[in-house]
């Protein structure tokens, strides 16, 4: 998919706030530094349309990235960061929890882990949190260029036993190498055709 204007749109904390246009919402979990943002800018091939940083936490808000007035890329904030005050944990934690529960316009989720690592407690409650809302979606084990290629594929086996997963998607991607970037394209392609 060739995404020609992609604009950032709006940050959001309650509902009031979410775009009204009912386009579908292709929506980013995982925890935070995983690289949520970086997945954004490599596919639709931009350096900074998504702001990165290598501090953990940044995202605090809901950010709806426009993609051509197709679909949005929706940032939710990543979880597991410690430095964040428990009350603000709290407040990010329930906006979170109320736009997955509440918003009709998601199509799909996608679940970004480091590749590298075992699932945490919260990567494994998001897991099963997603399993249960009955949305298409598809995890992503990301950072694959930092480990051979020629390991990719046990570490992707790893982590669906890991997960316990038979059926669902887990395609390894990488925002530096970009050679994963069809392969999810086709997934979000055909779950944007699913919602309309």
């Amino acid at each position: 998919m060739l995404i020609k204007n992609p604009k950032f749109e709006i940050s959001a904390v309650s509902p009031k706030q979410y775009p009204t246009n009912g386009l579908p919402e292709i929506v980013l979990v995982g925890k935070s530094n995983v690289g949520k943002s970086s997945f954004i800018n490599s596919m639709i091939n931009r350096k900074a349309l998504a702001r990165t940083s290598s501090e953990p936490g940044k995202t605090r808000q809901i950010n709806f990235y426009n993609m051509d007035d197709q679909f949005y890329f929706v940032d939710l904030p990543g979880y597991g960061y410690s430095k964040m005050s428990k009350v603000e944990q709290e407040k990010v934690g329930k906006f979170t929890e109320e736009y997955l529960v509440k918003r009709q316009t998601i199509s799909m989720i996608l679940f970004l882990v480091d590749i590298r690592h075992k699932p945490t407690k919260n990567d494994l409650h998001m897991y099963h949190y997603i399993m249960s809302s009955n949305l298409p979606f598809m995890v992503l084990a990301n950072k694959a260029d930092k480990i051979a290629v020629t390991k990719v594929d046990n570490y992707v086996e790893d982590l669906k036993k890991e997960f316990g997963m038979s059926f669902s998607i887990l395609l390894p991607f990488s925002s530096e190498r970009k050679i994963y970037n069809d392969a999810v394209w086709e997934e979000i392609e055909k779950n944007i055709k699913y919602l309309s």
